[in-house]
């Protein structure tokens, strides 16, 4: 349900955290490295196979200019969650990248790093949560 891309192999270990948040509440996901800068056609590919598929949502990592969450974002009507990874500049780069989005390319955007990692599962989990909203008091 929940399609999980990371800029580069090195963002895995920080979003080992995300996955180990949504086994713990049994939602179905799955992760790929795809940079929006290196593989442009494979973050296409995948996002394009994960809306035939069904996923409701995609979390997005990736550090630096981080520009895989609004790449993403442009190319999706699913809510989009950016993860800032740590870089250089102790992820403030991949903050401000993220946060500031043009208008038109919604992304929602976590904290840097195994907390916004984390964050991130659970906000998903609240997204998903609505969509299986059964009203306390009957229909």
């Amino acid at each position: 349900m929940i399609g999980i891309l990371i800029g580069s192999e090195s963002d895995r270990e920080v979003m080992l955290n995300c996955t180990e948040k949504l086994e713990e509440f049994g939602i179905v996901h799955s992760m790929v490295v795809a940079s929006a800068h290196r593989e442009p056609n494979k973050v296409t590919k995948h996002i394009q196979s994960w809306e035939n598929l069904g996923y409701k949502i995609i979390i997005a990592a990736a550090g630096m200019s981080a520009a895989l969450p609004g790449v993403v974002a442009s190319q999706t009507n699913l809510p989009v969650i950016g993860v800032p990874m740590k870089s250089d500049l102790m992820g403030i780069d991949s903050l401000l990248s993220i946060v500031q989005m043009p208008k038109g390319v919604p992304v929602a955007c976590m904290s840097v790093g195994k907390h916004g990692a984390i964050n991130a599962a659970l906000y998903a989990k609240r997204i998903l949560d609505m969509h299986n909203f059964d009203p306390p008091y009957g229909s």
